[in-house]
């Protein structure tokens, strides 16, 4: 019965192992190719503008700040270092009601920009992107 139970574990453990470096290997490679293009902090690709705009647009700063940091809403800086592009789809299009997140699938504008918006606040929870008034490149 001991040698059952440590091949379980042994198992488990290297099942955890394996699942932690194959985690830890998908973030390196997403950390190496950002879905955000920048150059100099305020001048960033036509994708990633749009996101902006979006941003701008539907007035998220009255929720999370104007530069992300949160407010009555949480800190996007923040949890972009956590949600993955598939979980902030979510949390965006179908929101968080009961913490006060509305839902934005019925906005065409959201659901037309939400990988550009994913690009933008990305690139801010990255420190890539600074606060503020952005540029496309090369305009």
């Amino acid at each position: 019965m001991k040698t059952l139970t440590k091949r379980a574990w042994l198992t488990a453990l290297c099942w955890s192992l394996g699942a932690s470096a194959a985690a830890q290997s998908g973030a390196a490679r997403a950390a190496d190719n950002p879905p955000y293009k920048v150059d100099g902090g305020n001048k960033v690709d036509a994708q990633t503008l749009a996101g902006w705009k979006t941003w701008r647009a539907m007035a998220c700063e009255r929720c999370h700040g104007a530069a992300q940091e949160g407010m009555v809403g949480p800190s996007l800086v923040d949890s972009l270092k956590v949600l993955n592009k598939d979980q902030f789809k979510v949390v965006v299009l179908k929101g968080r009601i009961e913490k006060g997140m509305p839902n934005f699938d019925g906005s065409k504008m959201v659901t037309e920009n939400i990988d550009s918006l994913y690009a933008y606040l990305k690139g801010r929870s990255d420190g890539a992107i600074e606060p503020g008034r952005l540029q496309e490149i090369g305009k």
